[in-house]
């Protein structure tokens, strides 16, 4: 992204196509990425009222004695938290019990930008092991903030998520460190997306203008016309679908990315096929897109050419 680019130059790096991955692991994975669908949260009203159900989350016996959710106990609760990380690593959100049981949550209360609640590292009732609550920061610089990168989930937050969608973990034999490897798996799929998507933006290369990730929704059961034409030839459905909206110098760019099962995961936490392309939303994407077909259909290796989502 220096000085210096040409488009070209750009173009010929994509010549390789969507992000290939090889196989030898063995981890199960939930068939979309729970971590952007929009759901629900609970929201506490008025501490006092949290009655019996709250008191069960909390323990007895001389536990927490007021809601965590004030300032002085969640700043006790970030300074004694479990899973390790400082204070600053920590996020605790909403009283898992409401004064309206099973309240919807406010609109305020989902995140635009990732269409998820408040970030949740409580453990669920009867988790049968602790996750960590360390989360990692990304490469991916965060649209509307000064230096700041988005971050990923922790691995509580992305059990808490899993449940909200219904997956319950007595159905599965899961254990402690597969949560481990599905984080590992979800942030090098982002990290994989967003190097293909500066691929992309290099062919609109301007000095002075870095691309910034703005938001993004999960659209899992959303298939794009690309991959249902796809389908129709005989090649298999996505498990996963994301939409990215990227700032470009001001300029807000969607792109598409498909998610296709690669196999066994591989040592590098690796096993999508990623298909990532500037959505249809404006003549420079579609010329793009042609571009770059172009460069593929008669410059790319042969195997390339065969092999690759394109």
């Amino acid at each position: 992204m220096g000085a210096g680019i040409s488009s070209d130059a750009a173009a010929s790096a994509l010549i390789s196509g969507p992000a290939a991955v090889a196989r030898t692991s063995q981890v199960t994975l939930p068939k979309e990425c729970p971590m952007h669908v929009a759901s629900t949260s609970i929201q506490l009203e008025n501490a006092g009222a949290c009655g019996a159900e709250h008191l069960a989350m909390h323990g007895a016996g001389g536990g927490i004695t007021e809601c965590p959710m004030r300032e002085e106990v969640q700043k006790k609760q970030q300074s004694n938290a479990p899973g390790g990380g400082a204070a600053s690593d920590v996020w605790y959100s909403e009283c898992p019990s409401a004064v309206a049981a099973g309240a919807a949550a406010a609109p305020t209360d989902i995140d635009p930008t990732n269409m998820m609640p408040p970030p949740n590292q409580r453990p669920s009732p009867d988790q049968p092991f602790s996750l960590e609550l360390k989360r990692e920061v990304s490469s991916i610089p965060k649209a509307g903030t000064e230096g700041e990168n988005w971050v990923y989930p922790s691995q509580q937050m992305f059990w808490n998520a899993m449940l909200r969608k219904g997956w319950r973990w007595k159905d599965d034999d899961l254990k402690q460190k597969d949560m481990k490897d599905i984080i590992r798996i979800h942030n090098t799929n982002n990290e994989d997306a967003w190097n293909e998507v500066l691929k992309w933006e290099a062919l609109r290369y301007r000095e002075g203008v870095v691309p910034q990730l703005k938001s993004f929704k999960g659209r899992a059961k959303d298939f794009s016309p690309r991959a249902r034409m796809r389908n129709w030839m005989g090649y298999g459905l996505p498990f996963d679908r994301h939409d990215w909206i990227v700032n470009r110098g001001g300029k807000d760019v969607r792109y598409i990315i498909d998610y296709y099962d690669g196999g066994d995961v591989d040592t590098d936490y690796r096993f999508t096929l990623l298909d990532v392309r500037p959505a249809f939303d404006s003549t420079s994407a579609v010329w793009d897109r042609m571009k770059v077909t172009w460069y593929r259909w008669f410059f790319a290796p042969k195997s390339q050419q065969t092999d690759d989502i394109s």
